[in-house]
C-alpha cells in the first residue's frame, strides 16, 4: 500500500468521525441518548466480534478476556460507555461544529493528562498551544452568544447554549482519560481481540444503563436507524481499522495531524445539511485547528553545527 493510500485511509477515518457529530442528531430524533449510545456500540461490538472470528482470533479473544478482562473492562467503561453517555446527551443541545471543534483539542488534553498521571514529558509546543486552543474553544462556544445567555441556558440559534457544550467538554476529558488508561492498562498481544473485548464491555454497560434509564424503549425510524447503522459501521468499526492501519504505516504523530480534519468534515457536512457554522465558530475553529496543528508538529532537531564550522 502506497503512502497516498495510507493518507487516504487516515482522511477517511477523520471524515467518518466528523460525520458522527451530524449523524448523532439524526439518531436522537427518534431515540433517547442512552438508547442511541447503546444501539451504536451493540452493533459495533457484534461487527467487531464477527470480524474477529473471521480472522480466526476467537480463541485469542477468549484468552485475552480471561487474563485481562478487568483491565479491558475498565477501559471500555470509561472510553466507550462514559464517553458516549456524555456525547449523545451533549448532541441534543449543542451543534456538530461545536462538538467536533471541542474534541479537536483532545491530543492536547491527552498530553496534559498523561503528564499529570503518567509523568510523561509535556513538550514545549504542546504547553504553549494549550491556552491558545482553549481560547479558541471558548470563542467557538460563545459563537456570538452573550455570556449571560450561556449561563442562563438560553436558546441561541435554535440550540440550548451551555449544557451540551459543558457535556462535550466532559466527554473530551473522559476520552483523554481513555487514551491514558489505554497506554497504562492495555495488555500486549492481539490488539484486534483486545479492542473487541473493550467494545463489548462498553456496549454491555451502555445496554444496562439504557434499561434502567427510565426512557421508553422505541424503535428508530428509517432515517434514525440508517444513521445509527452508519455510525456503527463507518464511525466505529471502519474508522478504527483505517486509523490503526495509518498509525502502523505513518506513526502516531503524523497520523494525529489528520484529527484536524474532523471538525472540517463536520462543518462541511453540517453546511450541506443546511446548518453552516457561524462567523464566531469559524474564527474560533481556525484558532483551535492552528494551535493543535502547531502542537503536533515534530520539534526541530538542532543540526550539528560543529562539522560545518570545521569546514568553514
Amino acid at each position: 500500500m502506497g503512502a497516498m493510500s495510507v493518507y487516504g485511509l487516515a482522511a477517511l477515518a477523520a471524515m467518518f468521525w466528523g460525520a458522527n457529530f451530524n449523524l448523532a442528531g439524526v439518531v436522537l430524533r427518534d431515540l433517547p441518548p442512552m438508547e442511541g449510545a447503546a444501539g451504536r456500540f451493540v452493533l459495533a461490538a457484534l461487527i467487531m466480534l464477527a470480524i474477529t472470528i473471521v480472522r480466526r482470533e476467537g480463541m485469542a479473544m477468549l484468552v485475552v478476556a480471561r487474563q485481562h478482562g478487568l483491565k479491558l473492562a475498565v477501559i471500555g467503561v470509561v472510553g466507550i460507555a462514559g464517553f458516549n453517555i456524555l456525547f449523545f446527551d451533549a448532541m441534543r443541545t449543542t451543534s456538530a461544529v461545536n462538538g467536533s471543534l471541542m474534541m479537536a483539542t483532545n491530543p492536547l488534553m491527552t498530553a496534559l493528562l498523561a503528564a499529570l498521571v503518567l509523568r510523561e514529558r509535556l513538550p514545549r509546543r504542546q504547553l504553549a498551544a494549550l491556552p491558545v486552543a482553549f481560547f479558541g474553544v471558548a470563542a467557538v462556544i460563545l459563537g456570538g452568544a452573550s455570556a449571560s445567555a450561556i449561563l442562563d441556558g438560553a436558546s441561541v440559534g435554535g440550540l440550548q447554549a451551555g449544557r451540551g457544550d459543558l457535556e462535550m467538554l466532559g466527554a473530551n476529558l473522559i476520552w483523554a482519560a481513555y487514551n491514558v488508561l489505554t497506554r497504562k492498562l492495555m495488555p500486549p498481544g492481539p490488539q484486534f481481540a483486545n479492542v473487541t473485548v473493550v467494545m463489548a464491555a462498553g456496549a454491555l454497560v451502555l445496554t444496562l444503563a439504557s434499561l434502567f434509564d427510565g426512557s421508553p424503549t422505541v424503535m428508530p425510524g428509517p432515517a434514525s436507524g440508517a444513521a445509527l447503522l452508519t455510525m456503527a459501521v463507518l464511525g466505529s468499526v471502519l474508522a478504527y481499522l483505517f486509523w490503526s492501519m495509518a498509525i502502523t504505516r505513518l506513526g502516531a504523530g503524523r497520523t494525529a495531524l489528520f484529527l484536524n480534519l474532523v471538525p472540517v468534515f463536520a462543518a462541511i457536512i453540517a453546511s450541506l445539511g443546511g446548518n453552516p457554522p457561524s462567523h464566531g465558530q469559524m474564527a474560533g475553529g481556525m484558532v483551535v485547528i492552528a494551535a493543535v496543528a502547531y502542537a503536533m508538529l515534530p520539534e526541530r532537531r538542532q543540526a550539528a553545527a560543529k562539522p560545518c564550522e570545521e569546514n568553514a
